[in-house]
């Protein structure tokens, strides 16, 4: 007996847990929240709705979810079958997501094709979930590039994730906000999230990786994928970094899908690749994951995965908006101002403006087409353009900002393009930006102190600065390099040859009334910069119909104080120096003269 009392008292090892369950117990607390008789009456009646919505769409009486998508022009490739995918959005209240690697401190307007079908199909009624890849972004996504991305610092990193997470929250917001102005009153069954992968990557262990993930992910499909041979036969190569990133892509959407319930991925026109990656990799763990409890209730049609891509944004003549192609138009407003921002949607193409209503506004279409037919009875006005920039710097900057800009805008163009609004131009604020030793960089300003100066060396604004004796000793090609409305002297030459550049004003700074002419500028030799200068510091230049900017006259020594910089400035105080030289004999002898 003693003996049995002995051993009865002894420790006894605990059972043993494997690192699946404790991770499914996690993911499972996570989503846990507390039922209550109400949640599942809410639940319940979500639930006959969708199906009575169903019934509609079977019977014609109303247009499916893929049909909305696919007729404002979302579509461009569908992973997965289009009929299965319209059938299973219909069945089903499916989750989706769009993931955005924050490789740069703003979102640009390329960003908002996919996140704008996703924000549709939130109205919609669908789980909708924007993914920040925080840990995806310290490898770079290699899909439409021929070189491999630049190394970053970490504390960039850093500040651009934290950029991107406040500009996608304030996006979610603004949807919300926009929403009921078109008729869509938000239901209790509509959810969203902001995730970032660092939550679970950064705790992940590359083994468990390759044992669950990797033999479904055959070296020769991942060989013959198009990102791969085309980097291969046309870039520079790829790391081996860049050839597991479609890995990594696939355990977020794993993970996910496990967790939120999504099944749906949406992507940019060069994500088609990864997202048959993912869709493969969810399928093979369907079928294979070794906790055969974590499997349960993952087989059949309505719980398979989806995909599909956007179409690349182009304007009519086939020029591509991005980062990549060098002219992204920022999202962030201390990178590309609100006026920017509605200008750059004012200048559209007519050919243009239509597919931009259908894609970056909730207006609906039959609206859109009394919005075209109206627009086309006076197009100089540009109606249409006015409507999609105020829609959409509503969407990314707010509405109060979208009201300002449109006021200032026509303020100032009052006129259109022949004149320009004096009372508006003295009353408009003046704000050139802070010094930066690093110009180059793009940073947002509010992250970084260090961040460059918002001028004509590194952003679209219609506000820069000008040292006083560049002005004065320029002619109008140095102008509109300085300024930033072309990428060299040479340029802004051929652009007044061909009276492609304008000033505003009148010569010695009269002008009629409260509007000023714009002027074509010429080479003439009396036809200086200085004569057209207002309230003796103020010079306003124009390239096109649109492209305008305000320069600010300082004296040097405050401009330099500033730190202050502009194309061509560094230059011409060297050509400067070299004729005051030059004048007073400095460095030259009776032998050799200079």
């Amino acid at each position: 007996m003693a003996a049995a009392s002995f051993f009865k008292h002894l420790a006894r090892p605990q059972a043993y847990i494997c690192k699946d369950c404790i991770r499914y117990g996690a993911i499972a607390r996570q989503a846990r929240r507390a039922i209550s008789d109400g949640w599942l009456r809410k639940t319940a009646e979500a639930e006959i709705a969708w199906k009575e919505q169903s019934k509609l769409i079977g019977a014609g009486e109303k247009q499916s979810t893929l049909a909305v998508l696919e007729e404002r022009g979302f579509i461009k490739d569908i992973a997965g079958g289009r009929d299965e995918l319209d059938n299973l959005m219909t069945n089903k209240r499916i989750g989706a997501y769009v993931g955005v690697d924050p490789t740069a401190p703003s979102l640009h307007v390329g960003h908002l094709l996919p996140l704008m079908a996703l924000f549709w199909m939130y109205l919609h009624g669908f789980g909708c979930t924007t993914l920040l890849g925080g840990a995806t972004a310290k490898v770079g996504d290699p899909s439409g590039r021929l070189s491999a991305r630049d190394a970053q610092k970490a504390d960039s990193q850093k500040m651009n994730m934290i950029a991107m997470h406040v500009q996608l929250k304030k996006l979610w917001s603004n949807v919300d906000a926009l929403a009921g102005r078109f008729g869509y009153q938000k239901e209790w069954a509509w959810k969203r999230a902001l995730l970032n992968n660092n939550a679970w990557l950064n705790k992940l262990g590359i083994t468990e990786v390759l044992r669950d993930l990797g033999p479904g992910l055959r070296l020769g499909t991942m060989l013959a994928k198009d990102t791969v041979k085309t980097r291969l036969e046309k870039g520079d190569g790829m790391s081996f970094a860049e050839f597991c990133y479609p890995l990594l892509q696939s355990w977020d959407w794993w993970h996910m899908y496990q967790a939120n319930g999504i099944q749906l991925q949406i992507g940019g026109s060069d994500q088609y690749g990864n997202i048959c990656a993912g869709m493969d990799a969810i399928n093979y763990m369907r079928k294979t994951y070794h906790a055969p409890h974590l499997r349960e209730g993952l087989d059949g049609p309505l719980m398979a995965p989806f995909g599909f891509t956007t179409p690349l944004l182009t304007t009519s003549s086939g020029e591509k908006f991005g980062k990549s192609a060098g002219n992204a138009i920022w999202l962030d407003p201390e990178m590309l101002s609100s006026f920017d921002l509605y200008g750059f949607f004012v200048k559209s193409s007519d050919d243009d403006i239509e597919r931009y209503l259908k894609l970056f506004t909730f207006i609906p279409l039959p609206q859109i087409k009394l919005v075209m037919t109206h627009h086309m009875t006076q197009p100089e006005q540009r109606h249409a353009q006015h409507l999609v920039a105020k829609e959409f710097v509503s969407l990314v900057h707010g509405v109060p900002a979208a009201e300002k800009a449109e006021k200032e805008h026509k303020a100032l163009f009052a006129g259109g393009s022949k004149t320009l609004n004096l009372d508006a131009l003295r009353n408009a604020p003046r704000n050139p930006g802070k010094a930066s030793p690093s110009p180059q960089e793009d940073m947002s300003m509010s992250l970084n102190k260090f961040a460059p100066q918002v001028n004509a060396q590194n952003a679209p604004q219609k506000y820069t600065s000008l040292p006083k004796s560049l002005v004065m000793g320029s002619a109008f090609p140095q102008i509109l390099y300085s300024a930033g409305l072309v990428s060299s002297r040479s340029e802004g030459h051929r652009l007044v040859s061909a009276q492609g550049a304008y000033v505003a004003g009148q010569p010695d700074g009269d002008s009629i009334g409260n509007s000023l002419n714009w002027s074509a500028m010429k080479h003439f030799e009396t036809d200086k910069p200085q004569k057209y200068i207002l309230d003796g510091n103020l010079l306003v230049v124009r390239v096109g119909k649109w492209n305008i900017r305000m320069c600010h006259i300082l004296e040097d020594d405050d401009f330099e104080a500033q730190g202050l910089t502009c194309p061509g400035w560094e230059e011409f105080k060297e050509r400067e120096k070299a004729k005051a030289d030059a004048a007073t004999g400095v460095g030259s002898s009776p032998l050799f003269p200079m």
